[in-house]
């Protein structure tokens, strides 16, 4: 994320003599949301702009700012991901493939083959060890809390062949058996769907409001507005209501499983 917001509002605090804490009492926030916006790795919600320009007497000047602009889809994408390890909750929901949290490695460099134009071998495996690196949060048996909805069609898919997929299904029947990760699939019969067109991360934490990802082919959003983040929570409410149960779920990965051949 371009850091030009978060120097300028640090310039301004130091100016007006206060501490991260006293701007936070003034604004009505919390100072760790200040030091992750001073940092450039939050954008504040309209609400707390006009907060933070209020505090600082700077006008309108936080209000009207327009970072997202300037900020490239690989930049949202890196943002999203340092979010991501902060998180105490994250809901994912995938049309297409399986949420990079949860792939297996096989599974990953099958996916990372598929990038035009192409990356080398050397840069794709360093690639792939960044995402399985990702899922290292897993290992933490409490937070973040995780759950996943998956488009029947992301299992159907034989991304790798039939071994690769066979594997990446029964790492996700593991996790959800485990209870480290609540998985349920919404089944193609269920026609069309709410959030079918693209991919949606909710992320939770315990010192700063929520924010959502959402990505397409080539573009991507990260959202710090409340009423976008809960306008997509409310989205995301509505597809688990038309995702099959937990246990019919992992019933259904094991069946597909099987029939890629896996006979474990």
């Amino acid at each position: 994320m371009s850091n030009t917001y978060g120097e300028w509002l640090r310039q301004q605090r130091e100016l007006s003599g206060l501490t991260q804490q006293q701007l936070a009492d003034v604004a009505i926030m919390t100072r760790s949301h200040i030091a992750h916006i001073e940092a450039g790795r939050r954008v504040p919600s309209k609400d707390d702009a006009r907060r933070l320009d209020q505090a600082l007497n700077t006008g309108n000047v936080l209000s009207s700012f327009r970072p997202a602009d300037e900020v490239t889809v690989a930049e949202r994408f890196a943002d999203a991901l340092e979010l991501e390890q902060q998180a105490t909750m994250i809901w994912e929901f995938a049309s297409a493939l399986v949420p990079g949290l949860l792939q297996t490695g096989r599974y990953a460099h099958a996916v990372m083959r598929t990038a035009f134009p192409p990356w080398g071998e050397e840069e794709r495996d360093r690639l792939v060890r960044t995402r399985l690196g990702r899922a290292k949060i897993l290992d933490n048996p409490v937070t973040p809390v995780t759950w996943a909805v998956l488009d029947e069609a992301v299992l159907r898919r034989p991304v790798g062949g039939p071994d690769v997929m066979a594997e990446q299904i029964m790492h996700l029947v593991s996790l959800g058996e485990s209870g480290r990760v609540r998985i349920h699939v919404l089944p193609l019969a269920q026609g069309a769907a709410t959030l079918m067109q693209g991919q949606l991360k909710l992320m939770w934490f315990s010192d700063q409001p929520p924010a959502g990802y959402t990505e397409g082919v080539s573009s991507s959003f990260l959202h710090d507005s409340p009423a976008v983040v809960q306008g997509l929570h409310s989205k995301y409410a509505l597809v688990l209501s038309d995702a099959l149960p937990l246990k019919q779920s992992l019933a259904l990965m094991r069946a597909q499983a099987k029939e890629y051949g896996h006979h474990g």
